[in-house]
């Protein structure tokens, strides 16, 4: 691995993280910190968590699992945090979006991670 693509994994990593953080903070935080985009909060779930999916994935192509068990575990986790804020209410169906999208991520980011990894 060259000192360019250890750079770019670094970035990836930190990046991973930080959009995990965010997610977190939204999620548990006052209902009033929550950013409306004027879609569906399902679509906003499911994008939010591909994205960090993909991001674990393609920071973490070799920990594929534990990449899945970070974000899957975020997913269960955050919602079940909500039922600890009174403006906040966890449900499962919601925790099934977030996973979807956690998935969907996971896959697409490990698929561009192979894909980039033997191109180089």
């Amino acid at each position: 691995m060259d000192l360019q693509s250890s750079a770019v994994r670094r970035l990836t990593r930190i990046l991973a993280w930080l959009c995990l953080g965010y997610i977190a903070f939204v999620t548990v935080g006052p209902i009033w910190v929550r950013p409306e985009t004027g879609v569906s909060p399902q679509l906003e779930r499911l994008v939010a968590f591909a994205v960090v999916g993909t991001l674990f994935a393609a920071a973490y192509p070799r920990h594929i699992v534990l990449a899945g068990m970070v974000v899957i575990g975020a997913a269960l986790l955050l919602e079940a945090f909500q039922l600890l804020e009174a403006s906040r209410h966890g449900r499962l169906f919601d925790a099934s979006v977030k996973i979807v999208g956690g998935l969907i991520g996971l896959a697409t980011g490990w698929v561009f991670a192979r894909l980039t990894r033997r191109s180089a």
